[in-house]
């Protein structure tokens, strides 16, 4: 019987020792992988396969301490990337930011950007598309009707020729339909929040150098050319939008990434 403890205990040893052995190596070969993507520049792979290890392996001690290593340093290099990117992004903001006013009113939540030609004073009396853009790169148009008669618009097309987009149908019923009356002249703002310009915005900035016409479609249809001006100031406000919105992004992922290589 006693023989017998002695080979039990015996091959006991020697399991947990084979299995500590290919724990070990286990943890290693994933480090190893690690490492090679890492020197391929795949860093989000290299990442996935470090954050594996603590998971998988917490007591390869040693193997741990390596990929804390790396970890670190890959994320340190993002880091000097990210940084790098927001300095040149806010070289270009500040360059984009020209073409504004910015006010914040005690309606406003946010802080608004105003194409400078498409201010109140310069448009009250006219009919023209308008730019709507807030401080988190929020973006939408709305289409502004003056006139003598009621349009009850509830669209806008876009056009030159064959080329042409046109937004959703904003319904008269509508809050974004609005309609206001003063001695006799009348006034119809429709705005395409929420993805309703169906593209007119993109579409815009893409033909800025087009003889752009615009229609507010509705019982009656009127007719604008698009000006120079306003062409421009949607490409701006689309340019400024997809700033401020990777700005923020940059700033997320900044800060996200100091915490990491502390």
């Amino acid at each position: 019987m006693g023989n017998i403890k002695i080979v039990a205990g015996i091959l006991f040893l020697v399991v947990l020792f084979s299995c500590g052995k290919s724990y070990k190596k286990r943890a290693a070969e994933k480090f190893e992988q690690a490492s090679g993507f890492y020197e391929k520049g795949d860093t989000l792979s290299a990442l996935q396969y470090l954050d594996s290890i603590p998971l998988n392996f917490p007591e390869a001690f040693e193997t741990l301490e390596k990929a804390k290593s790396l970890t670190k340093k890959i994320n340190s290099e993002i880091l000097f990337r990210k940084q790098d990117q927001y300095d040149q992004l806010s070289s270009t903001f500040t360059e984009l930011e020209k073409s504004f006013d910015t006010e914040k009113t005690e309606f406003d939540r946010f802080l608004q950007y105003i194409p400078k030609r498409q201010n109140f004073e310069r448009r009250w009396n006219q009919s023209f598309i308008q730019l709507h853009l807030d401080e988190r790169g929020e973006l939408y148009i709305s289409s502004n009707y003056y006139g003598a008669e009621w349009l009850n618009h509830v669209g806008l097309r876009v056009y030159d020729g064959v080329f042409q987009a046109k937004t959703d149908t904003v319904a008269l019923d509508d809050p974004n339909n609005h309609h206001s009356e003063f001695m006799n002249t009348h006034w119809e703002k429709v705005s395409y929040k929420n993805g309703k310009d169906n593209g007119v915005i993109q579409f815009i900035a893409e033909n800025a150098d087009r003889n752009l016409k615009a229609v507010f479609l509705g019982k009656r249809m009127y007719y604008i050319v698009l000006e120079q001006f306003d062409k421009q100031a949607v490409k701006d406000a689309l340019a400024l939008s997809n700033a401020l919105k990777l700005k923020a992004q940059l700033e997320k992922e900044i800060k996200d990434l100091q915490s990491k290589v502390r």
